[in-house]
């Protein structure tokens, strides 16, 4: 393993101390870029999931207006194949979150039609 030798200031590394055995995957996540999805978006599908939704509230969840404007922008360049890789990464980050949301969502129609 390659070793590197910085200067930073006095008070960053007093805080770097505490966490030399991670700084290798800190400097890893750092570089790799933001994370795909912005964090208002896993907290819009949390706080619904946290409010304990009932079946037909699951069936009719949908993603906020801006969220569906900006899906339909990625999909419009991924189909015109001008997306970038950090899109692309966006656009595959939005289909695993939609997988899982209909997955509850089936559940929720099958206890729907349970009921019925």
């Amino acid at each position: 393993m390659a070793q590197i030798t910085i200067e930073v200031p006095d008070a960053l590394a007093e805080r770097l101390a505490s966490l030399r055995d991670r700084l290798p995957e800190i400097l890893e996540q750092a570089l790799s870029g933001p994370a795909p999805l912005p964090a208002e978006v896993y907290r819009y599908v949390l706080e619904f999931l946290m409010r304990n939704p009932s079946p037909q509230e699951m069936v009719d969840f949908k993603p906020t207006p801006a969220v569906q404007e900006r899906i339909s922008e990625l999909l419009a360049k991924n189909r015109a194949s001008r997306l970038t890789a950090a899109e692309s990464a966006e656009l595959e980050a939005y289909e695993r979150l939609n997988h899982l949301i209909r997955k509850f969502k089936i559940r929720a129609l099958q206890d729907l039609k349970a009921q019925a």
